[in-house]
């Protein structure tokens, strides 16, 4: 019965994780770039239940044999073993900002790969973001909204000058007096990148491969790729399998309670 009891607390436990999942994918519905994240729930590995006894032989001596019968699986519960960005590419929406960029992936060389802005955290240290959200600081430095620098691809912070520029296909920000290239990042499995806050990523990436095939817009801004009706649905499952959960729980209280009572009153 404890079994059972630790059974339903894990299914509870898990579909409040799954909740939270999901009401944060809602949260950042309107936030440029933002990749929806997918719960991942594995079973506690599984136990096989013996029924242990002894059978009688047919001799005049008394022995007994040890027997062993399988009765079947018992299942000790669920948990979520991880939280996994969904990389696929959000909608594109035209801004006519400038300082806006989005990045449309039409082919590149692996089936998980993807390519990225690559931008400076404030620890100094180099990230990965889809977020083309930009704006220029005090400094003429092209930044994200929170402040941190948009690097070119020598990896050092692009300083504008204030002057206006404009984003080829390509990457290329041009002003009336240079062009530097965007610092554009490619991820062979996405699904190695680890998630940080801001909508950063951190993991090992490479140079744009020749061969990829892939577009930056200025103006335009990739959007949230979570689809609210769905996410809702799956919130009202996740509720769902909350509550049923939350049943068995109360039916495995009430089972001890009689059984403490009970017998203590028999007694």
């Amino acid at each position: 019965m404890l079994r059972g009891f630790y059974t339903a607390a894990s299914g509870m436990m898990t579909q409040q994780r799954h909740q939270e999942a999901l009401g944060n994918n809602l949260a950042n519905i309107n936030t440029p770039g933002y990749k929806a994240d997918q719960a991942t729930i594995r079973s506690f590995p599984e136990m096989l239940i013996q029924a242990q006894g002894k059978k009688q032989l047919p001799v005049n001596r008394n022995v007994h044999l040890p027997i062993s019968e399988t009765i079947g699986s018992l299942n000790t519960g669920v948990y979520v073993q991880e939280f996994v960005p969904n990389f696929a590419q959000g909608g594109i929406r035209e801004t006519n900002i400038g300082t806006d960029l989005a990045i449309t992936q039409d082919a590149v060389p692996d089936e998980t790969g993807g390519i990225f802005f690559r931008v400076q955290n404030e620890a100094g240290e180099e990230r990965l973001t889809r977020n083309g959200n930009f704006t220029i600081d005090g400094n003429s430095f092209l930044v994200t909204n929170q402040g941190y620098y948009v690097l070119n691809n020598a990896g050092t912070p692009i300083e504008t000058g204030g002057r206006d520029f404009t984003v080829t296909d390509t990457g290329m920000l041009q002003t009336d007096t240079e062009t530097i290239p965007l610092g554009l990042a490619y991820v062979n499995d996405v699904n190695e990148l680890t998630k940080e806050g801001d909508n950063l990523y951190d993991g090992e990436s490479i140079a744009v491969p020749a061969d990829a095939e892939f577009t930056v817009l200025q103006g335009f801004l990739e959007q949230s790729n979570v689809d609210a009706q769905a996410t809702m649905t799956d919130q009202l499952n996740a509720y769902r399998m909350f509550e049923l959960n939350q049943r068995v729980l109360r039916a495995y209280d009430e089972s001890l309670g009689k059984a403490v009572s009970d017998i203590g009153r028999l007694g």
